[in-house]
């Protein structure tokens, strides 16, 4: 069995009820068994208790994130039961969205009360797609009339819809989908990427990787929209002519998630495939590291910007350069670039560019 968590999130009236309802159909057909996390505020709220009576905002953030934990525990050790081979967890909402509604100081005693840190709990879902308010380029559409919780003006939602996206920024599978493309399009883009994390082969062509000069790390750090990883990542042998296999410790100040990755590119498409490691899992793997492969360390820089999702990378070797790569929707999609970034050239398939080839393949 293979249980995937991941999270729908999203500005108000961004089109997260409609995209369950796809989600549902896409996925059966596809052989998933497909569970759904209700929205934990807009429970709250139907049953009298709204985040707007609250005069105590850092208890109450507090209790709505127990309540999703609990369920999505729930869910989770209920999906252990299943006789399904694979199931999908959909989450409508995921604890980081409550990060939007809390000054930092109330967020820090969240995370105190829990037991736990940001990185944890960010990151223990397996994929984050977020869908961009309808306020924000589709205003014609924004509407009250399907959600009865629904307060906030055009002006709020586009704020509010900010704070989401840099609340999320970090994740290392965070998607954001807009309104560049009418509603059907936005759904069917929805699908294609959940489908391509899955493990649906995608075109070598969404990935765009671009060599950069050595980016100002300290404006970096200043922009809301980003958030720094440290990476540690090595490789492993495998058994598969052509595949790539990959161990990877991801997190900063002490608190880390693990994955295990595999890579292989057949009849031209890129097939990925990961799953999460306990610690002791992976340093188990790590003493099993290729040895002529060196371990990889580097400063991930991940930027919510246009729209898009920027993975930057900053070796500790390069001094003058460093890699930005960009999700995109297609291959024939135009690029933008994020604002102070200066891009030297595209370097997207240059096998010197690879991470593999940097920890020491020729």
């Amino acid at each position: 069995m293979k249980i995937t968590k991941i999270v729908i999130t999203g500005g108000p009236c961004a089109g997260k009820t409609t995209a369950m309802s796809w989600i549902q159909n896409a996925f059966t057909q596809k052989g998933y068994t497909v569970l759904f996390v209700s929205e934990t505020a807009t429970e709250l709220s139907s049953g009298g208790a709204p985040w707007k009576l609250t005069r105590n905002n850092r208890e109450y953030q507090l209790q709505v994130t127990k309540l999703m934990l609990a369920k999505e525990q729930a869910f989770e050790a209920i999906a252990k039961t299943f006789e399904a081979e694979k199931v999908l967890i959909v989450c409508d909402r995921g604890t980081l969205d409550n990060r939007a509604y809390m000054t930092d100081e109330e967020f820090r005693y969240v995370l105190e009360q829990l037991g736990t840190n940001e990185v944890e709990l960010r990151d223990h879902y397996d994929a984050v797609f977020h869908l961009v308010t309808a306020a924000k380029g589709a205003e014609e559409f924004y509407t009250y009339a399907n959600n009865a919780a629904r307060y906030e003006t055009i002006e709020e939602a586009i704020a509010s819809d900010d704070r989401l996206i840099t609340g999320w920024t970090g994740h290392p599978h965070l998607r954001v989908i807009d309104n560049r493309y009418d509603f059907n399009g936005k759904m069917m883009a929805l699908i294609t990427e959940i489908s391509a994390f899955l493990g649906e082969p995608r075109p070598l062509e969404t990935k765009r990787k671009y060599l950069i000069e050595y980016p100002d790390v300290q404006e970096l750090e200043k922009r809301p929209n980003c958030q720094r990883v440290d990476i540690l990542q090595a490789y492993l042998k495998s058994e598969i002519p052509g595949e790539t296999v990959r161990i990877r410790q991801r997190g900063r100040d002490g608190n880390y998630v693990y994955f295990k990755t595999r890579k292989r590119t057949i009849d031209g498409k890129r097939i990925e495939m990961e799953e999460r490691l306990s610690k002791n899992e992976y340093l188990e793997l790590l003493m099993q590291a290729d040895p002529e492969l060196r371990p990889i360390r580097k400063e991930r820089y991940c930027l919510s910007e246009n729209g898009l999702y920027y993975n930057i990378d900053i070796y500790p070797q390069w001094t003058d350069q460093a890699l930005m790569d960009i999700e995109l929707y297609g291959g024939e999609e135009t690029v933008v670039f994020p604002d102070g970034i200066k891009v030297i050239r595209e370097v997207t398939g240059e096998k010197e560019f690879t991470n593999p080839y940097i920890a020491g393949r020729r």
